[in-house]
């Protein structure tokens, strides 16, 4: 999903969030831009694994022969399908088996996707993937209806998250900027312009694609 097609898909739900969120949200003065309109087939791994904004919460062994980065947005909905349909089995083949390193990186697409992805990390490292499935799973239930922000909070108290917790967090400035910067610095030094973007040892790969599509990828790295 590019943020064009996002704008076109969610631009009402998107304008009534800004309303309800005003005072937890805006006062941050979220603004996006457009992404740029490139993308390239290879990044340099060590360029993809050096530390930024925040750090990085993986799953699978340090050790493991591959490493694959998603850049993805909480109110994409190719990645929520992602999430659903392909990442099951791709945890249990490969992440589950010490074959490859997963990654998500934030990626937000409009303030909404922020939020979302701010609450996941106030819920600490051990919560945060966690969180992220949660959403991911309940988006339609919490993106794209009349009250989002309540529909938010609603969804994140069932990981523990209280509406005083919810409103501290979405106050944070330094994780919005943190958040905010993950997203640029991919935009920028890896030419990331759409979700979900995938680095599979540097290979680029985009899209909501099936478990099959990785398979190809993945089994000759893995001879």
């Amino acid at each position: 999903m590019t943020p064009a097609s996002l704008s076109r898909q969610d631009s009402n739900a998107r304008r009534r969030f800004l309303a309800f969120a005003a005072p937890c949200l805006m006062a941050l003065g979220l603004a996006f831009g457009p992404a740029p309109a490139s993308a390239q087939a290879m990044v340099p791994v060590d360029q993809l694994m050096a530390p930024g904004p925040l750090p990085d919460i993986a799953l699978g062994p340090a050790g493991a022969p591959v490493t694959i980065i998603e850049y993805a947005s909480m109110t994409c909905v190719h990645c929520a399908a992602f999430h659903e349909e392909t990442w099951p089995a791709l945890k249990a083949r490969y992440v589950d088996t010490g074959k490859v390193r997963f990654i998500l990186r934030e990626f937000p697409l409009d303030p909404l996707a922020t939020a979302g992805f701010m609450l996941a990390r106030c819920a600490g490292p051990d919560k945060r993937n966690a969180v992220v499935d949660l959403l991911y799973t309940q988006q339609k239930s919490w993106a794209f209806v009349d009250k989002p922000i309540d529909a938010l909070a609603a969804t994140v108290k069932q990981a523990g998250i209280s509406q005083a917790d919810f409103e501290a967090c979405l106050k944070n400035q330094g994780l919005y900027d943190q958040v905010n910067q993950t997203r640029e610095d991919a935009a920028k030094k890896f030419k990331v312009n759409s979700t979900p973007t995938f680095f599979v040892n540097g290979r680029t790969m985009n899209g909501e694609l099936p478990i099959e599509d990785f398979d190809k990828v993945l089994e000759p790295l893995l001879k």
